[in-house]
């Protein structure tokens, strides 16, 4: 091994000990931040970590109707994660389910949200996914950007005929002081935190799922706004009034 090459070696493990002690520095001094949404301690719960998140139970116009977690999602992200999940209806029968998943301290408890679409049997319209702006009127007027998706899915009808439905997955994240409605920029601004400040941004992945007919995407996507812009100011803290 000539100079050249022992300064190189001693340079690259000099830096892998001095990303291992940073690393190690961050975790020792890590806190987790405060979650955006509201939330109240969950009756029975092994860990404080896990809360309730508070989505509302009267809506004007809708019907609320609180659905348990899917065992196969409770079994499936960390245990330190924490949800709410509601199913809002309309006389004529659209309805529309919403539903937040809160991280702890495990980071895996959020991830991409095209994976929730896939694993339900939706065959993502890529062409059709989208930001969108949806107008909130309180506790001040605000504009929340949102992502907008849009699945196919082959099904029978209740004659046993083959019929293709469509489903709208609008989503977005909040922290204690920040919503986006990129996954990227939520990755960025976390790793960041935690290296600058400390704090591990405790996320929440809020979505909005409808289904409708080819073809009137639009119309469920506007009743879907309608519903946003009602329920958002009574669980949502960012931003704030002050």
């Amino acid at each position: 091994m000539n100079r050249k090459t022992l300064f190189a070696a001693l340079v690259g493990l000099a830096l892998i000990g001095a990303t291992a002690g940073l690393l190690q520095q961050v975790k020792s001094h890590r806190h987790l931040g405060a979650p955006g949404v509201k939330t109240r301690p969950l009756a029975g719960a092994k860990s404080p970590l896990n809360l309730e998140v508070l989505l509302p139970d009267k809506v004007p116009g809708w019907t609320a109707e609180a659905v348990p977690q899917a065992q196969i999602v409770l079994d499936d992200l960390p245990k330190d994660t924490s949800f709410g999940l509601r199913r809002y209806s309309q006389p004529d029968g659209f309805w529309s389910m919403v539903n937040v998943v809160l991280m702890g301290t495990d980071r895996t408890s959020i991830h991409k949200p095209e994976i929730c679409m896939n694993a339900q049997g939706w065959q993502n319209d890529a062409a059709a996914t989208r930001e969108e702006i949806v107008p909130i009127p309180k506790p001040i007027a605000y504009e929340l950007p949102v992502m907008r998706m849009v699945g196919t899915m082959n099904t029978v009808d209740k004659e046993g005929q083959p019929v293709a439905v469509r489903g709208i997955y609008v989503y977005w994240f909040i922290d204690a002081d920040r919503f986006t409605a990129r996954h990227s920029a939520r990755m960025w601004w976390m790793a960041r935190d935690v290296v600058l400040t400390g704090v591990l941004d405790r996320w929440a992945y809020v979505s909005f799922f409808s289904v409708c007919a080819p073809g009137k995407e639009a119309a469920a996507f506007a009743r879907m706004k309608e519903l946003i812009a009602a329920t958002v100011p009574q669980f949502q803290l960012v931003p704030s009034a002050k």
